[in-house]
């Protein structure tokens, strides 16, 4: 703010209003001038009022250059900001915060443009098993590697999220339940292909898996009505041998309870 009230000081000393009073000044006087002594005072006072008013401009503009350039590197900042607040620190991707605010607004655009809308959930098999075993720094890497196999099968306004401890949610705008389960199966195929390796030793950890609960929106859900629908494929996927992708059509979401208490 004090940079912009400068500025507005300047304009107001060196502003055009100020320059104006000066020329009706001098114009007046040249009315009224009858020597050349005189017309030459005159010729050099409006020369020397064009010469201020042109410095004045000029240091103006270099204000105005340096505060734009100022305004510029805020917004550049707010704008790290503000991704950042919105962003999972250890896997990149978008964090819950963002996911709820996307969520919500693709179940309007769907119900507004009447198009369809799928949500995948998804959680590591046995990762606690890696984090017992193998010490959080090892289940860290687990959780980024799980992370990349998911941001690589995602694309357009489709949204890859950390929805918490081991657990990833991705919302398919436009998407049909039947290519929704395509896309979950890639990403499924892909975290199994990668085999795990210990950092600090090299020591090979075997392969990571991932269970996948696929649901698609209905005209009468709202965001978390659509969560809720995804939540027991999810578990059911886990219960009937996880490394697999499960939807309600799946006679075995429906023929066993929403217990979550599989890890």
């Amino acid at each position: 703010m004090g940079e912009i009230e400068q500025v507005m000081a300047m304009i107001d000393a060196g502003s055009a209003s100020n320059y104006t009073t000066s020329l009706a000044s001098m114009t007046e006087k040249l009315g009224k001038s009858k020597d050349r002594g005189g017309l030459r005072s005159i010729v050099e006072g409006l020369v020397q009022t064009a010469k201020e008013m042109e410095e004045s401009n000029h240091k103006l503009e270099e204000r105005l250059n340096a505060s734009k350039q100022e305004i510029d590197q805020l917004q550049v900042n707010l704008e790290v900001v503000r991704t950042e607040s919105l962003t999972d620190p250890l896997t990149q991707l978008a964090n819950c915060k963002f996911f709820d605010t996307t969520l919500e607004q693709c179940t309007a655009d769907a119900r507004a443009k009447n198009e369809p809308l799928s949500l995948l959930m998804t959680d590591i098999d046995h990762f606690k098993n890696f984090n017992d075993s193998f010490g959080h720094l090892t289940g860290d890497q687990v959780l980024r590697l799980v992370a990349m196999s998911v941001k690589q099968n995602v694309k357009g306004q489709e949204t890859a999220a950390r929805y918490g401890g081991e657990e990833f949610a991705i919302v398919l705008p436009n998407t049909v339940l039947r290519s929704a389960m395509t896309v979950a199966d890639h990403i499924r195929r892909a975290v199994m292909t990668k085999e795990l390796m210990k950092r600090s030793t090299g020591e090979h950890l075997g392969r990571v898996t991932i269970s996948i609960g696929v649901a698609t929106w209905h005209k009468s859900d709202n965001a978390q009505m659509l969560i809720e629908r995804a939540d027991p494929c999810l578990y059911a996927a886990k219960r009937h041998g996880r490394n697999r992708v499960m939807c309600k059509t799946d006679p075995e979401v429906t023929a066993t309870g929403t217990s979550s208490q599989v890890a």
